[in-house]
């Protein structure tokens, strides 16, 4: 795999580097390829005025969308008409409301949680496949949970592993790290199964862009190495 081309910065919304600061340093920077994680932005205004935003920048390219349960199908439509149908990852409970997204759900891929149980409703065959967190993987490998037991049992569907979330992990306290302050935090990645990895990774913290770059070369000469 060539990770240069995989890996995406992320455009998400946090107090100190919310989404709008992270649209300026984009078009500072001149990117024009980002995932979306709207995961923070509960308001449906809040959201028209991203879209709004994205329609204007330099950004063309948006692979992978994290999205809410109370998106409605005009916002999905919107997403996957103007990005060329990009990867929708959604929580385990979003299983209770696919219906009224019955045109998207080839587009949804399930990221799964860590809180150690996968409900009986959850079936990865009924979307688009898995959005595996690594950072959550790891932690349940650690724990030998449910959730990680279940990704690990479709290992055998390749086409099940479209996309991913990555993010920091501490051993100390077994759970992702989204405000990165030291590089060696993405080092577990070597640890993983590397079927694992996809051909869409997107970086998931709450730095900066610029920083996110630095992640980003950071993560390329790590990976490029665990897969030689």
């Amino acid at each position: 795999m060539d990770f240069s081309q995989i890996i995406f910065v992320g455009i998400t919304n946090h107090e100190d580097h919310n989404w709008r600061v992270k649209m300026a340093d984009i078009e500072k920077l001149g990117i024009s390829e980002a995932a979306l994680f709207l995961e923070q932005i509960p308001e449906k205004a809040e959201r028209q005025e991203v879209y709004k935003a994205l329609e204007k920048s330099c950004v063309k390219k948006i692979p992978l969308v994290h999205i809410r349960n109370e998106m409605d199908s005009d916002e999905l439509e919107l997403l996957c008409s103007r990005y060329n149908n990009p990867c929708l990852t959604i929580h385990e409970d979003t299983f209770a409301c696919l219906d009224k997204w019955r045109d998207f759900q080839k587009n949804l891929f399930l990221e799964m949680n860590f809180d150690g149980l996968v409900p009986d409703f959850v079936k990865v065959e009924k979307i688009g496949g898995f959005c595996v967190d690594l950072a959550h993987f790891k932690a349940g490998e650690e724990k030998w949970s449910d959730e990680f037991l279940y990704t690990l049992s479709k290992q055998k569907h390749h086409k099940y592993f479209a996309c991913n979330h990555v993010s920091g992990y501490s051993y100390e306290k077994n759970k992702d790290v989204h405000r990165i302050t030291d590089l060696k935090q993405f080092d577990y990645l070597k640890t993983l199964p590397k079927f694992l990895f996809s051909q869409i990774i997107a970086i998931e913290t709450h730095n900066s862009i610029a920083e996110q770059l630095e992640f980003k070369k950071y993560l390329i000469r790590l990976l490029n190495q665990y897969f030689l």
